[in-house]
């Protein structure tokens, strides 16, 4: 149809290129620029070329003055590149050097020279095939990027530059796949999937277009609103004009200054005439017609010491205040998604056994709760409900459902493992620590663990597994630098914890060992401690701060750590030394495996979405414990019958 002919001649008019300021992965990519494979369109002429921001498809651009020669976009880089020889790393630099400058042979030159003195350097591979994508010699560059893939796979940039790559050659399928695999690596990053998006597009994969341009917008995702462009034109091949007319509603709203506004008003001037066209023509078609409801903004540096501090001590200030007194957004948001637990969960007198997700709703008038109980910081794993004293809202339960050691349940762990350049001095201990820790707290057949590298992006380098080999070549791949998105993290492991599907109860962990600075999270402490009590997790955090470093941004962000856990039911450690962290680690462990759970009817109870707050006391053979639980909760209101 006109439109749909419309949206492919603009799109695919356009020249893609977009050059990465990053040393180690500067990429130019043309997209094709010949409509002849669609045919053209002679009486749309006078459209112009639609111009897609020169940054759409960075990771997270590179800060100008960053220190290291080898930084990633994403913040993330190879381990294998730290090993460099200094002849090589010389030489690298020259040739990215030449590279920014589009002395292309030079650059070439220069690279290929690295390569020989050391054929494991993942930068110089990337800035190689970038040279080559430069010159046209889409093969070549293929082959570097697929190397930098097959030496460092955890990488997303290297991902992305193969996608790159590929779409370059036209292999539209392949090129999705690569940019699937970048974006599940890193996939907090808005740019990326803009990226994806577009690939999918190519490929005719119009389905996922609109998927991923609804992740999207379900973002901040400022600066990314060509994803809208992208859905209208697969909406638009689907012949659903109704909704390609809301996409590019969306686009205008959303991007009112792109040199490409009135390119994409008369597109939706033509939606517009052809869904009246088709309305007067046959006034059942729009009965037939589906009706459902630039660059992302670059991550901020770190500004001086000083704000930063402030900033944080604002946020944990907001966290630690007191709770609203009515949940406001338990009022405003649809029922939570199947499987996700809400800020408290049901629990049966019949299901001690088996918590299914479809249990963790709010349908009835009881309460669960984890907590853990140490004495002189050892963990009490022989409680029984009589040692247990709780009150909800300032008063005993009218009755105590169930009581159990959650080390009966099936353990799921996920790992945030701080490496952004703050810890590099002491990065090698923490990797040593945090493999034997997941050695020793993955026992159960049914534990499963997935780690997350945590730098200017949120990085998946191992999903769920039960493998040791593969948590251990994870967490041995991690490499420092970058910022630090802490706060963004905590909360995608938190959703990635409580949105896996369940067929049992499960104990739900999060383990950070970081130094508590953040400096580029889109959300808050407060935002990511409320992701972890909506979904039951309680996070455990360990201080790789040295006892040594006394200045206000250590001691911000231990506080930060400490708030972290103790409102979300968990605990926090602070070892004092880099040292000393594998012993941390190892108590962890033991306080861990020694959580309970108990159920139990509230007295005077109304789910009217009020704040309760819960006090659990705990006391052995004369020893008051110390108790890890969550503060309190919103009595939220019940689900509609056909909801549970």
């Amino acid at each position: 149809m006109l439109i749909w002919r419309l949206l492919r001649t603009v799109l695919f008019a356009e020249l893609f290129c977009f050059v990465s300021a990053c040393t180690g992965n500067a990429q130019v990519f043309s997209a094709p620029t010949s409509s002849n494979r669609f045919g053209t369109l002679t009486s749309l002429d006078s459209i112009q070329t639609v111009r897609i921001d020169s940054n759409v498809f960075l990771i997270n651009g590179q800060r100008p003055e960053a220190s290291s020669p080898l930084q990633a976009p994403s913040g993330s880089i190879s381990k294998l590149d730290l090993k460099s020889p200094a002849k090589a790393r010389h030489e690298y630099e020259k040739g990215y050097q030449f590279l920014m400058k589009k002395d292309l042979e030079a650059a070439i030159t220069h690279l290929t020279k690295s390569l020989a003195i050391y054929p494991s350097f993942v930068a110089a591979h990337n800035a190689l095939g970038t040279a080559y994508l430069n010159q046209g010699q889409n093969q070549q560059a293929r082959e570097q990027f697929s190397q930098a893939v097959a030496l460092d796979d955890h990488l997303p940039n290297s991902h992305l530059n193969l996608g790159c790559a590929e779409l370059a050659l036209d292999q539209y399928d392949d090129a999705e796949k690569s940019l699937k695999t970048a974006s599940s690596i890193a996939p907090l990053d808005v740019q990326l999937l803009t990226a994806l998006t577009y690939a999918e597009f190519l490929n005719r994969d119009y389905p996922a277009v609109i998927a991923t341009a609804r992740r999207v917008h379900e973002s901040k995702h400022e600066g990314s609103a060509l994803v809208h462009y992208f859905a209208a034109g697969a909406f638009a091949a689907q012949d659903n004009l109704t909704d390609a007319q809301h996409e590019m509603e969306i686009l205008l709203r959303e991007d009112p200054k792109s040199p490409s506004i009135t390119q994409y008003r008369e597109i939706l001037d033509q939606l517009h005439a052809k869904q009246a066209y088709l309305a007067a023509a046959n006034p059942h078609s729009a009965d037939e017609v589906n009706s459902s409801p630039t660059a992302v903004q670059d991550i901020a540096w770190r500004a001086k010491q000083a704000l930063q501090d402030k900033k944080e001590e604002i946020q944990i200030a907001e966290a630690e205040a007191e709770p609203d007194p009515t949940c406001f957004e338990c009022r405003m948001n649809p029922p939570i998604e199947s499987g996700i637990a809400p800020s408290f969960s049901p629990l049966s007198a019949q299901s001690q056994a088996h918590l299914s997700a479809s249990v963790l709703r709010v349908t009835v008038d009881e309460v669960a709760i984890f907590f853990a109980a140490t004495d002189h910081g050892k963990s009490v794993v022989s409680l029984t409900a009589s040692d247990i004293e709780i009150h909800d809202n300032s008063r005993p339960p009218s009755a105590v459902l169930a009581f159990h050691n959650e080390s009966e349940l099936p353990l799921r762990l996920g790992l945030i493992m701080d490496t952004s350049s703050s810890v590099t001095g002491r990065f090698h201990f923490e990797r040593a620590a945090a493999v034997k820790f997941l050695e020793t707290a993955l026992t159960h057949k049914e534990d499963l663990a997935f780690v997350v590298g945590v730098n200017n992006s949120v990085l998946v380098v191992q999903d769920f597994t039960a493998d040791h080999t593969l948590t251990t070549r994870a967490v041995s791949a991690l490499a420092p630098g970058g910022g630090t998105a802490l706060w963004d993290a905590v909360g995608f492991a938190a959703d990635k914890l409580a949105r896996r599907p369940e067929t049992q109860a499960v104990a739900r962990i999060l383990v950070v060992i970081s130094d508590g600075e953040d400096n580029s999270s889109k959300s808050t402490l407060k935002q990511a401690i409320a992701k972890a009590q909506r979904g039951e997790v309680a996070v455990y955090t360990v201080s790789t701060r040295d006892v040594s470093r006394e200045e206000p941004s250590a001691l911000i962000g231990d506080r930060a750590l400490k708030t972290l856990s103790e409102l979300t039911g968990g605990s926090a450690s602070k070892p004092g030394s880099i040292h000393n962290l594998s012993a941390s680690l190892a108590d962890l462990q033991q306080v861990i495996r020694g959580r309970y759970l108990i159920s139990y009817t509230p007295s005077s109870f109304q789910l009217d979405g009020r704040y309760r707050p819960v006090e659990i006391k705990a006391e052995k053979e004369g020893h008051k414990l110390t108790v890890y639980a969550r503060k309190g909760y919103y009595a939220s209101a019940p689900q509609s019958s056909s909801d549970r």
